[in-house]
């Protein structure tokens, strides 16, 4: 019995092996490069310029309610959550999208305050730009020489 390729297990893959790479290869290579939990890592892109970081976080799915910034003792903290309703009658054969929750940090500095953030959400893609603080020189200690 032929069954829709979803459904294949890996030997039947080979009958019709025609020298493309199969599903399961490509799952092999997004596990090698992310981990068993790639489905719930924020894909990140990390830009710097003269005075700010941007940062380009992909989270296909989730709508700009799902997603909470925080920031914490100097940590940019990006949390997303989302539950797929059960909007469909019957049995699910196959779940690919993700539904659960994940979270993300990344150190900005302690003289970074939530309004110098500024946070843009369009197709799937969280814009973060982060602005460069120099920290407050402390001036240099100096000894006072006793006669």
């Amino acid at each position: 019995m032929l069954l829709p390729k979803i459904f294949r297990s890996y030997p039947e893959e080979d009958w019709f092996d025609f020298g493309f790479p199969t599903l399961h290869e490509y799952d092999d290579v997004e596990r090698k490069l992310y981990g068993k939990h790639a489905a719930q890592l924020m894909k990140t892109d990390i830009h710097e310029n003269e005075d700010s970081y941007e940062l380009d976080i992909d989270l296909p799915g989730f709508k700009k309610e799902d997603i909470k910034l925080s920031l914490e003792n100097g940590y940019l903290v990006i949390e997303a959550g989302k539950s797929l309703e059960k909007e469909k009658k019957g049995k699910a054969i196959r779940k690919e999208r993700y539904e659960g929750s994940m979270q993300r940090s990344f150190y900005v500095g302690e003289d970074v305050k939530e309004e110098d953030i500024k946070a843009k959400f369009e197709d799937g893609v969280l814009k973060l730009t982060v602005p460069k603080k120099e920290k407050e020189e402390v001036p240099e200690k100096r000894t006072i020489l006793i006669e």
